[in-house]
């Protein structure tokens, strides 16, 4: 058997959305710039798939700009908005994606920001109230916070974070890649500047992104070079993958809550089994909590062992394939700063188990029963 639980690094391409994509990869290969009929061909498919986007967040077709993925969607908003807007102050926390964290830090770094870090619990639950000592302390601010983290699965409260941000006049960005296609995002109502999505984690292409910028927000481009996206983001746009994500957020829209429903019972059965089977096993964050985590995202502490450090590896072996955090990190050697920064005992192994809805559940049960042999039995 195969089992993959990786569904948080990337998802599998969704077998409708390669059949959307086809006709953009064969005999639709006009530059979507080019005023002959190819190219308006081309350019008519960009602008569709820019309206479902729109209609499916709640924001007007305008305010869609398509990247090459969360990444630089990250990016583009946090350089885009301190230089825009002449921003001092951002606040973050120490869970965030590198993605998040990396360009802020290095805007601290130069001296273009003074950057502050949100406290939290052992859990990584965020501390509100100190996010509003902050914004009281410095009202004009750059506020960048996740939805749902990658890593341990915490959902932060996106709409009360951006009414405080109101509140103080400042600039809130939050990262919803691991929760667009998953939960539905109303622009309208969340009260946000900047929003981000990435195809390939809601079944989509690699390679393609989104980000949602609220009319009025004042930003500089990211990328120079050309006049696309309404000259927000220069280059020739990837035209197969827009197509792409456009089709996959919209059949993740039309399914969802059969889904969300399918894949939480597979996460329960997870976590009752693991329980059940292997002695001392622990969850990381709010994972094992459905009313405050991710449905897609169980991370998994297991007993201080020998094997601990050859266990994914060990895993591998079996086929079965999951992350012991960040799949950004892969191959290197530093572990997971979320982890670190919760403090978790660095004995014990992490497995992030994350799941979609082509899992199964023989496939879960697979998987505990590996790690049982490998981990002391509960005893009977």
């Amino acid at each position: 058997m195969h089992a993959y639980f990786d569904n948080a690094a990337t998802t599998p391409l969704d077998p409708e959305v390669l059949e959307a994509m086809l006709p953009f990869l064969g005999q639709h290969y006009g530059n979507p710039s080019s005023l002959h009929g190819p190219g308006r061909q081309v350019r008519a498919a960009i602008e569709n798939a820019r309206k479902t986007v729109a209609h499916l967040i709640g924001a007007a077709p305008a305010e869609i700009s398509f990247t090459s993925g969360g990444t630089e969607a990250d990016n583009a908003a946090i350089f885009g908005s301190v230089r825009a807007l002449g921003l001092r102050h951002a606040a973050t926390s120490l869970l965030e994606h590198h993605a998040v964290l990396h360009p802020l830090q290095a805007l601290a770094k130069v001296g273009d920001i003074e950057l502050s870090y949100l406290r939290h619990d052992a859990q990584g639950r965020l501390d509100l109230a100190h996010l509003y000592e902050l914004l009281a302390m410095h009202p004009r601010s750059l506020v960048s916070l996740m939805h749902g983290n990658n890593e341990i699965g915490n959902l932060n409260d996106i709409e009360a974070i951006g009414a405080l941000c109101t509140k103080h006049d400042a600039i809130f960005h939050t990262d919803t890649v691991q929760t667009m296609g998953h939960y539905r995002h109303n622009v309208q109502a969340l009260q946000n500047h900047f929003l981000v999505g990435s195809a390939h984690k809601f079944h989509g292409p690699k390679g393609v992104g989104f980000l949602y910028t609220r009319p009025g927000t004042q930003s500089v481009p990211f990328i120079h070079g050309g006049s696309q996206e309404r000259n927000v983001r220069a280059g020739t746009e990837n035209v197969y993958g827009i197509v792409g994500l456009a089709k996959a957020l919209e059949i993740a829209y039309r399914d969802m809550g059969a889904h969300r429903a399918y894949v939480q019972g597979l996460k329960d059965r997870f976590i009752e089994q693991l329980r059940a089977r292997v002695a001392d096993v622990q969850f990381n964050g709010c994972s094992a909590d459905a009313n405050c985590s991710l449905y897609t995202v169980l991370s998994v502490s297991l007993p201080p062992s020998a094997i601990s450090e050859m266990l994914l590896f060990n895993l591998d072996i079996s086929k079965i394939a999951a992350s012991g955090g960040s799949a950004c990190t892969s191959g290197a050697q530093a572990g997971s700063h979320v982890l670190e920064a919760l403090g978790v005992d660095p004995d014990r192994a992490t497995v992030r188990f994350s799941l979609s809805k082509m899992n199964t559940a023989d496939e879960v049960d697979y998987a505990v029963a590996h790690l049982a042999k490998l981990y002391q039995p509960v005893s009977a």
